[in-house]
């Protein structure tokens, strides 16, 4: 084994940081970990999670800072989740994908076959 193997990482945001801020933050902080590590890292938001990323989109939000940091590495938000939760202003304002892979929402088995790792917070 390699002293710096690469890993294919996804990060999964599915807690709504107004319900537990620590969560949504630790997993933004473990995207970032890898990403700075230079595995290969993508981020997404899927049930209430999107509801993270659209206040985080708020400049003045304190999980902005991560968000943009991780901007070039996420593929976006559960177009369906986002519709449901009604928070499609700002996810359109942030300019963020919508995934709809799986009957409108985003797909967990996608990112399996694509070989990454799921990490889910």
């Amino acid at each position: 084994m390699s002293e710096n193997p690469q890993l294919k990482v996804a990060v999964v945001i599915f807690e709504n940081e107004q319900n537990d801020f620590a969560n949504a933050y630790r997993g933004l902080l473990t995207a970032t970990e890898f990403m700075e590590a230079g595995d290969e890292v993508t981020v997404l938001y899927d049930g209430s999670g999107v509801d993270t990323l659209a206040a985080a989109s708020a400049s003045d939000h304190k999980l902005n800072p991560l968000v943009e940091k991780l901007r070039p590495v996420t593929r976006g938000a559960c177009a369906f989740c986002v519709s449901a939760h009604g928070v499609e202003e700002p996810i359109k304002a942030g300019d963020w994908p919508l995934l709809t892979e799986y009957k409108n929402h985003a797909s967990l088995r996608h990112i399996l076959l694509e070989g990454y790792q799921v990490l889910s917070f």
